[in-house]
């Protein structure tokens, strides 16, 4: 299959051990590689997924209907929110890193009546790219949001090892029933599933998103590895976000492992949109930052 054009617009980071792409519309995560030039991002088959790394702002998952509430109004918004797909402004730039800006517009008080400036910044430091979003509330009223990452990692890792080897290591036991999508309407499931971790270990395979996503809504583990015995590994670190994602369409070549602030509706759920799970009340004046390294450990 031929590659996916690259956009000519990628903004690139390097230290000696890693090079990171960024492409400006969405403040994306394109590529990251090591030294030897093997890809640890999914190949974004279009006949899967042509996603990257998309932001989750200022919603993760899926709203009701697409629409919220609040202060009596109604608003419309897609699954994930409007970051993902608005450019942002190149802020700052350096040859080991680079910040993008994202702030409030005509186009977004129409569907988000709130002022926000979200800041993306990428720091390569030997082997780890540093990824930092900062939330920032200019306004006089607090700011309701969430906030997700959503990378796409290769599966395989380059090095060699199977795909079948791959596993996710949790920093701590993860022991916790997990939530589901209900497939009608891609909200949060009523019924929690029992996990499949067996202690700190998931062993990886496609059958395990059959049903889209696996959501930890109260993960113990603000860390994990993910990777193979004899191949590559990567160390990941999210420690400013209590839920977690994982996610592939079955048979594609990536594992989307997802820090996230706030997830999907519930199903059922007519709340205010300052009820939705997991949402940041931020008072004016304040930030949020949401941090996400990812160490490569190659074969």
């Amino acid at each position: 299959m031929p590659e996916n054009p690259v956009p000519e617009d990628l903004v690139t980071i390097a230290s000696g051990a890693l090079t990171a792409r960024v492409h400006p519309l969405g403040a994306e995560l394109w590529s990251l590689r090591d030294a030897q030039g093997r890809e640890f991002m999914t190949d974004a088959d279009p006949a899967f997924w042509t996603g990257h790394a998309p932001l989750l702002f200022p919603i993760v998952g899926a709203l009701a209907g697409d629409r919220y509430r609040i202060d009596g109004d109604t608003f419309t918004l897609p699954r994930h929110g409007f970051a993902r797909r608005m450019p942002f402004e190149l802020a700052a730039r350096d040859d080991d890193r680079v910040t993008f800006r994202l702030t409030d517009s005509a186009a977004t008080c129409a569907v988000y009546p709130f002022a926000f400036v979200l800041e993306m910044a990428f720091v390569v430091d030997g082997a780890t790219l540093r990824m930092t979003a900062t939330v920032s509330n200019p306004g006089a009223r607090p700011l309701p949001f969430a906030f997700g990452y959503h990378p796409a990692f290769a599966w395989p890792l380059p090095g060699g090892a199977a795909k079948a080897a791959h596993r996710v290591v949790f920093e701590r036991d993860e022991p916790a029933a997990l939530r589901v999508l209900d497939a009608a309407s891609g909200l949060v499931a009523p019924e929690p599933r029992a996990t499949p971790v067996k202690g700190r270990e998931l062993a990886l395979s496609p059958d395990l998103f059959a049903a889209d996503a696996l959501i930890w809504d109260d993960l113990a583990s603000r860390a994990l590895c993910y990777g193979a015995d004899g191949g590559s590994w990567l160390d990941i670190a999210f420690p400013d976000t209590p839920m977690l994602g994982l996610w592939q369409k079955p048979g594609a070549n990536y594992l989307c492992i997802e820090p996230w602030q706030g997830h999907a509706d519930a199903v059922g759920f007519a709340g205010d949109f300052r009820e939705r799970p997991g949402m940041v009340l931020l008072p004016p004046g304040e930030r949020r930052h949401f941090r996400m390294d990812v160490t490569v450990r190659a074969a």
